[in-house]
């Protein structure tokens, strides 16, 4: 996302469903278009001759499209935006839903008008989209491609291994059943982790960041590239602890007057997949680097809960891969400052 010093004069909000589009067009917060339309190309440009016709001063370039972040059901609305160099807003549901305050009903209609309204409030603050490169899109659908397998994999052999405990014959029955599904999973996984190494390589970019990331402690290949796609190639998030608050592992306080007192806890609104994969890395770096493992051992130690050090150092992690991105250059695990270098 970028930040854009710019007051926006038309907003235009987007209830995207799978089948239509909501929109309402508001200038000077007054409402001069709503419609619904269907979610195809040919739609799109209907609407945007309409809205020509209707707004004579209309400008592209004075005028910024919200919507909540739906996955697919965006992409043909997305497609035609970036046609037409439009400034887009990508928002988290959430946080259109919050800034509107109590709220009473629902219906498409009325979340295309709420859109608009948080648009045209939250004007001078408004992050604007940076869409990805198509290279790192397909790496997106081939993690997600990848993850389905697994599960489909671990659906299939956990029952019969846990049944094995109980009843050896019908595990084995179970196992024979489904033999050839799990070989075929097993093909079709790696198919996809070679075409996935395959993208990396062929790619000076992509190939640059997860060297990179891939040199420090607790960084796989399997986080590293969940890294280069939740960042947008750090592109989208810049700094470590905007990243570690994305990934729910900033503590924040919950105090309230003198009632109501608890400590720092992380926030539950986060990216649980990147979250569980910096955990299972903190895991590995106390096990594989010296200087965490005595860090680790020392806080346990002086009587820190257990979660509370791998937390931290979770974001030592964080810290450790956004100052090497940024400083284009891999991790030194033996690093001695030179004094008397100029």
């Amino acid at each position: 996302m970028i930040y854009k010093n710019m007051k926006f004069k038309n907003f235009i909000g987007i209830d995207v469903s799978k089948l239509t589009l909501d929109l309402c067009v508001m200038v000077n917060n007054q409402k001069i278009m709503v419609c619904k339309i269907e979610n195809n190309s040919k739609s799109l440009s209907s609407f945007w001759k309409e809205l020509m016709k209707n707004c004579i001063d209309f400008k592209v370039e004075e005028s910024v499209f919200c919507m909540e972040h739906t996955g697919i059901y965006n992409q043909h609305l997305l497609t035609f935006l970036q046609q037409k160099n439009a400034n887009i807003c990508l928002e988290n549901p959430v946080q259109i839903k919050l800034s509107n305050g109590m709220q009473r009903g629902k219906s498409d209609q009325i979340d295309c008008e709420r859109i608009a309204m948080y648009a045209s409030k939250e004007n001078e603050n408004l992050k604007l989209w940076e869409p990805p490169r198509d290279v790192v899109k397909m790496l997106k659908n081939l993690t997600v491609l990848r993850t389905r397998l697994i599960m489909a994999k671990k659906t299939l052999t956990v029952p019969a291994n846990e049944i094995k405990l109980f009843d050896k014959e019908t595990s084995k029955t179970i196992s024979s059943c489904c033999e050839a599904s799990i070989k075929r999973l097993d093909l079709d996984l790696q198919k996809v982790e070679s075409k996935i190494n395959e993208i990396i390589k062929n790619d000076e970019t992509l190939k640059r960041l997860f060297t990179i990331t891939t040199s420090i402690n607790g960084v796989g290949p399997i986080t590293a590239i969940e890294l280069i796609i939740c960042t947008n190639e750090f592109k989208t998030i810049t700094k470590a602890k905007k990243f570690a608050c994305y990934a729910g592992i900033v503590p924040f306080e919950y105090v309230s007057g003198t009632s109501i007192k608890s400590r720092a806890k992380v926030s539950h609104r986060a990216n649980k997949r990147m979250k569980m994969l910096l955990h299972m890395g903190a895991l590995t770096a106390i096990n594989c680097n010296q200087d965490l493992k005595n860090y680790y051992t020392r806080k346990v130690d002086e009587g820190k809960n257990k979660m509370l050090v791998l937390n931290s150092i979770r974001n030592k992690i964080v810290q450790r891969v956004f100052a090497c991105v940024r400083d284009n250059k891999l991790y030194e695990k033996n690093y001695k400052i030179n004094l008397f270098e100029s």
